[in-house]
This record gives C-alpha cells, sequence and structure tokens, in this order.
C-alpha cells in the first residue's frame, strides 16, 4: 500500500477579489446561531450558551502581524497562487482582520460548543459553568467557506481571540504552538494520514502572552517557569471541523429536555456531518435511519484506519479526549501530541494524560469516542427498531474491526502478505530489549538484511551476543517469510512507501520554533521541506541532521521529551 498524496492542481485563484467570490457557507446558512448572540460578532466573554449550533464571533486581530510561513503544497492543491499570501488584506483576513474583506465574504465567522467525555466517561466540570454549557471553541473561530476543486473546505483561524467558550481564557496561541501544528498537519498529510491541514501562519511583533513553560534543560515533569510568547494565528483547514464531541452536546440537550428544539437540533447536526463528511459515500434516497446505519459503518471504518495510521508512523496524540475526536475520521487538534522515538508501547509525552492516551491505548481510546458517537446518535433512531438493531450490532463489531485495521498495519510494516502473530511477539520483546528507534529500524528493515549488524544504527542500547543470536534467528523466520511472499525489491519498496525515513523529532523542532521567536523563520521553513518528502531518500545533508537517533542530553527534558498542555 502507498501513503503517497495525490499531486497538486494548477493555480487558478489570483487575487483576493477572486478568493473572496469563492465564499459559499453551509454551516451558518443551514444550522442554527445562538439566539442570546450579537449580531455583530462582539461576544468575547466568557458565558453560557443554551441553545443554537454556532455563535457568531469577531476575530480579534494580530498588531503588527508579520507572515511566517504558508503551505505550498496545500496552496497548490486548492488552486490558490502563492501570491495570495503576501496580498495585504488576504494577510488582514487570515491574521484576524475581517473587516478587510467584502461581500459575499462575511465580517464575522463563529465557533461551536461540544461536551467533553473522557474513555467514554461524560464530564461537566471543565466548563466553568459546571454546566456543560461554556466548553467549546474558546480561541478557534472559523471564518471561511469555499468550494475548491469540488471539494467543501473550512478554514479555521486558531488563536483568533476569545469566545463564549473561552472559560476566561485570552483567546490566543503562542507562535510555539503554532510552529508545531502548522508542521505537524503538513507533515501527517505527507505521511497519507487523513488530517487536519495547515494554511498560513502569521506572528505578532508587538503582542505576547505570558504561559508557563520549561526553562533550559529543565528535568520537571511540570513547567517550571514563565515565559513571554508571540501570539500567533494559524490556518488550519477541513471539510469539517464538526467532532464527536459535538454530537454528544445535542444530544446531552435532547436527553435532558434542555429546551423544545433540542432534539431537532441533535437531528440537524447529525445531518449536517452527512451532508459535509460522508455525501459521497451514502446514498441520499435511503430514508434517514437507514443513513445513519451507513454513517455508523463508515465511521467506524474511518475511525479504525485512523488509529491503524497513527500506530503505523509512531504518532501519539496524547490527548484524545471526544471533543479531540473529528466526527469525519481525520486527525485534528495538535495539542501535546508526539512521535515515538525509542519505541515503548506506553510512549506518552502529554504529562497530564497518563497510560490510558498512550501510544498503543489509542485504539481503545479511539472506541471510547465511537460509543460516545453512537450514544449520542442512537435517539434518532428510536422509531426504527430493524435500523436501531444495525445500528447497535455496527458498534458491537468495532474492537474487530480495529483489530483487523492494525493487524493489517503491522503486516505491512513487515512486508508480509498476511499477520503473523507469533512473529510479531517476538519482534516486539525483541525492539523492546534492544530500546529501538522506531521510525529507524522499521526504514532499515525495509532494505531487508540478512544479518542484524545492518538494523544496529537503530538500537540505543550495545547488545550481547546472546540477543544478537536472537535477533538473527527472528531475521531467518522473518526472511523465509517474505522471500515465500514474492520479489525481494518489489516488497523492500512496498515497505518504504509505508515505513518513513524522516520522522518528527521534537529536539529538531524546538531550535525552529526558538529561532522563530527572535524572527528568524529558516528553520520552520526547512523543516516544511523535509517533512514534505517522508518517504524519499533526501540529501546526505538532510539524512546527517534528521535521520539519526536522539542525543542523550535530550533525554527526559521538559519541552521536548514531554510537556504540558501550555498554548
Amino acid at each position: 500500500m502507498s501513503y503517497i498524496s495525490k499531486p497538486s492542481a494548477e493555480p487558478c485563484v489570483m487575487t483576493f477579489d477572486e478568493f473572496v467570490r469563492l465564499a459559499d457557507y453551509s454551516l451558518m446558512d443551514t444550522l442554527n446561531p445562538d439566539p442570546d448572540a450579537t449580531g455583530d460578532g462582539d461576544d468575547h466573554h466568557a458565558r453560557q450558551v443554551f441553545s443554537g449550533h454556532f455563535v457568531p464571533v469577531k476575530p480579534t486581530p494580530l498588531t503588527d502581524p508579520e507572515y511566517v510561513t504558508h503551505s505550498r503544497t496545500f496552496f497548490n492543491e486548492l488552486g490558490l497562487s502563492d501570491e495570495l499570501v503576501f496580498n495585504a488584506r488576504f494577510r488582514q483576513v487570515f491574521s484576524g482582520d475581517l473587516s478587510a474583506t467584502h461581500e459575499p465574504m462575511r465580517q464575522v465567522g463563529w465557533a461551536t460548543g461540544y461536551a467533553l467525555s473522557i474513555y467514554g466517561t461524560e464530564y461537566t466540570q471543565q466548563c466553568p459553568f459546571g454546566s456543560g454549557n461554556g466548553y467549546g471553541d474558546g480561541r478557534a473561530i472559523s471564518v471561511f467557506e469555499v468550494i475548491l476543486n469540488g471539494q467543501r473546505w473550512e478554514m479555521q483561524l486558531k488563536g483568533g481571540g476569545s469566545t463564549p467558550y473561552c472559560r476566561g481564557a485570552d483567546g490566543r496561541a503562542v507562535l510555539r504552538s503554532s510552529v508545531r501544528e502548522f508542521l505537524a498537519q503538513e507533515y501527517m498529510h505527507a505521511l497519507g494520514v487523513p488530517t487536519s491541514r495547515s494554511l498560513t501562519l502569521y506572528v505578532s511583533k508587538s503582542e505576547t502572552v505570558t504561559r508557563p513553560w520549561y526553562s533550559q534543560d529543565s528535568h520537571s515533569t511540570d513547567p517550571d517557569i514563565l515565559v513571554d510568547n508571540p501570539v500567533a494565528i494559524s490556518t488550519r483547514v477541513a471539510p469539517s471541523f464538526l467532532r464527536v464531541g459535538q454530537l454528544e452536546l445535542f444530544a446531552r440537550r435532547a436527553r435532558n429536555n434542555a429546551h423544545p428544539r433540542a432534539l431537532e437540533e441533535l437531528r440537524m447536526i447529525v445531518s449536517h456531518l452527512i451532508e459535509r463528511e460522508y455525501k459521497i459515500d451514502i446514498n441520499q434516497d435511503l430514508v434517514f435511519a437507514n443513513q445513519l446505519v451507513e454513517l455508523a459503518k463508515l465511521f467506524r471504518q474511518r475511525l479504525t484506519s485512523l488509529v491503524a495510521n497513527w500506530q503505523r508512523i509512531g504518532y501519539c496524540q496524547g490527548n484524545y479526549n471526544s471533543d479531540n475526536c473529528a466526527a469525519g475520521g481525520f486527525t485534528l487538534d495538535y495539542g501535546p501530541f508526539g512521535f515515538c522515538e525509542i519505541f515503548d508501547p506506553q510512549f506518552q509525552p502529554w504529562t497530564g494524560g497518563g497510560e490510558h492516551f498512550s501510544f498503543f491505548n489509542q485504539p481503545i481510546a479511539a472506541e471510547a469516542n465511537y460509543h460516545m458517537f453512537w450514544t449520542a446518535v442512537r435517539p434518532l433512531l428510536a422509531e426504527d427498531n430493524e435500523a436501531l438493531e444495525h445500528f447497535d450490532h455496527v458498534r458491537h463489531g468495532f474492537a474487530e474491526e480495529m483489530q483487523k485495521q492494525i493487524q493489517k498495519m503491522w503486516a505491512a510494516k513487515l512486508g508480509l502478505r498476511e499477520y503473523n502473530p507469533k512473529l510479531f511477539k517476538r519482534l516486539m520483546q525483541l525492539i523492546i530489549l534492544s530500546e529501538v528507534d522506531y521510525t529507524i529500524f522499521f526504514r532499515e528493515l525495509s532494505h531487508i538484511p540478512e544479518d542484524v549488524s545492518a538494523l544496529k544504527k537503530s538500537f540505543y542500547v550495545k547488545t550481547s551476543q546472546q540477543l544478537d543470536e536472537q535477533w538473527q534467528a527472528w531475521l531467518k523466520s522473518w526472511r523465509d517469510i517474505v522471500i515465500k511472499d514474492g520479489n525481494l525489491a518489489g516488497i523492500s519498496a512496498s515497505m518504504k512507501q509505508t515505513n518513513p525515513k524522516y520522522t518528527w523529532r521534537e529536539w529538531l523542532i524546538v531550535p525552529a520554533y526558538q529561532q522563530a521567536l527572535q524572527g528568524d523563520y529558516t528553520l520552520v521553513r526547512e523543516l516544511q521541506e523535509v517533512l514534505s518528502y517522508p518517504y524519499d531518500e533526501q540529501s546526505q545533508e538532510v539524512e546527517d541532521k534528521y535521520y539519526r537517533l536522539k542525543p542523550r542530553s535530550f533525554f527526559n527534558v521538559g519541552g521536548v521529551s514531554h510537556y504540558s498542555c501550555s498554548s
């Protein structure tokens, strides 16, 4: 299986006016606004939102915005000219100043509420009002919907200022976290993993906020200093930003009879999800109950495939609550995420995440989120027993489908036609004993070596003769199966499109955002280039810098090996 991205389109949108004319709003035009919202979007203080699907909000512009970078890859895919990013009005809009635009684009954006569930347990105490009515997009404001090349996209400003869901916070994102999310989204896309995308990144040259973070070479678990950070706005883009937690919010209101239209609003948001994310795959002639059964099947397939892909590439989301789970089945919300370097099934970069959100526990977390999706949608099937039975059957098959996807993924990583449980179990024992670098090991294995010495560049420890002999025995068993399966050159090439050469290494990301704090974006752009081609053999200079083991000096260092959710 190849995970290479599709080719780019030819640019056709050259000017800001051409871009604005493409505005095509669906969420604001088909769903209900909060009846208590202001008409002009001046709604920046924490308050309860009792009904409606969105709150109109005007972003808070950055002061003295400066261009950091944009995704040329994504601009080309959308058919946008790279010159647009340097247009003064385009910069104003995507640094939060909607006064620069004109009809049909609107001078107000929108924020949405959602509920929170952690591992299948509902919570409301994270809401400042204890009711669940104040939880949602605290600093993410969508500003534009557009159809380009036949695909609807929603553009959302991360760090665009406070909203009614801000929970008393300032609504800003710092440059550090903005650089990380910007790079990670485009890297994930280059890996062939479904994800939200990065459009632009602007930073304020004069506005800062204070956040807790780590001092230089700190070994503290929690941040140990306060740091003034430049604020930034990154624009992330997706077919929609609908989350499982959003469906839950309306299901809870319907369950509690929170207002007369609660059940209707649940149906509306689920219908909108189908329209935005699944319209091509669900026959619109089906009765609504049967559409929901198809929705359950499709979301299950997407979610299980997604999490299997996360394990394939070493990604740990860190905080996989239902409100961080995109109902479209793609990666969303790059907060305290990380990529596994030394292989550890319990790898977890976020200090607040615990074992339950660790690397190999993500399939369980995904099932908990799917369960909350199932629970939220189920009331809409109350009057159709046959459809309800099918819907429940899909839910109960999640674990089996997840296991199939995981096993399929491991077979692909190992170049096998089918999963071999005995071979896999032994491999797990050996790579833990040898403390291998997850990415380098599987990339070197993709050469189908005969001798363990070829794999040792991925080992963080010196291995004993006894362990080497165990490795040699495993390699022989594995090679025997691979040779039986077919052409070695073809299998090796396929493995190299499954096992990336270049991964996200936090200790190489940190210098990029540190230099960016000083106004030097060279490393950010260098990383963009390297991470855009993760499966390719790049220059020797790139290999020497980016294809190597983590230096011991970075082990257990705060902000590198682990971090808080401060952003």
